[in-house]
């Protein structure tokens, strides 16, 4: 029992560290004859892998697909199962009633640094503070190593648009493009412009960020989703330093994820 549920928790620790979507069903109540009794745990992972049991049979296979539902929606839900009679859909015929809570485990926010420079790897040092899992991408390898990044998560060198495609990106996901040219930017932009992600941040000058978004849009990228980027990036607090740009970059990424007021993005005209 306990080298189970010592399986389940690591399972969902490991879920959580590496961003993928999966819920934990727990047993909160089993009354008369059930397979498992109360706290037996599993993981459910988005593809309907699982660690651990709740019993096994028709029951677990329900609770399977309610997990996947659940992890679909983002919701957290609660299931009943009568396991009194077949004929009438019942998930067995033990004769006892089931709760089972299936929660979903909501993965840490990922901040995707585009740009290993002096900014980039003050963004990563305060964003890994703060709890966010951190990615550093830059196409420079003598930049991206563990020694000026020991805070990330993951590590990413080569073509940056390429990279950027590969990268799973979601609605937890915060992308702070700091690169060294603005020739990245655009295609960064491309990469992105039919995907989920929670913020796109651009750091540069307004005028050269409006020579950017014209390249952009002859690339395809939508004025809806340059309406989204915020450029220049970070809140304005006279910062000049790296660690002050990317204290500023922060605070606005935080004041996004808790929906704390909005200000103008995008290029002047």
């Amino acid at each position: 029992m306990f080298e189970e549920m010592e399986r389940v928790y690591e399972a969902a620790l490991q879920a959580v560290r590496r961003g993928e979507p999966a819920a934990v069903a727990t047993v909160i109540e089993a009354k008369g004859s059930t397979p498992r009794g109360a706290s037996a745990k599993m993981v459910v992972y988005a593809d309907g892998r699982t660690v651990g049991t709740v019993g096994g049979g028709a029951v677990e296979s329900r609770v399977v697909e309610e997990a996947q539902a659940a992890i679909g929606a983002g919701e957290s839900r609660e299931l009943h199962y009568r396991l009194v009679d077949e004929e009438w859909g019942d998930p067995g015929i033990c004769g006892g009633d089931m709760r089972i809570f299936v929660d979903v485990l909501g993965p840490r926010p990922t901040v995707l640094v585009i740009g290993a420079g002096h900014v980039g790897q003050a963004v990563a040092e305060l964003a890994a503070f703060l709890g966010y899992r951190i990615a550093v991408l830059d196409e420079r390898p003598e930049l991206v190593t563990v020694d000026r990044f020991p805070w990330a998560d993951t590590l990413l060198v080569g073509d940056v648009a390429k990279e950027v495609e590969d990268f799973r990106l979601s609605e937890g996901t915060y992308v702070v493009m700091v690169t060294p040219h603005h020739s990245l930017d655009e295609k960064v932009l491309a990469a992105v412009k039919d995907r989920p992600f929670a913020y796109v941040g651009l750091i540069g000058s307004r005028r050269r960020t409006r020579h950017t978004f014209e390249r952009a849009r002859k690339a395809g990228v939508p004025d809806e989703l340059l309406d989204r980027v915020h450029t220049p990036i970070g809140l304005d607090i006279g910062a000049e330093t790296p660690r002050e740009i990317a204290l500023s970059i922060m605070a606005e990424i935080v004041a996004v994820q808790q929906g704390y007021g909005e200000r103008e993005t995008g290029a002047e005209p």
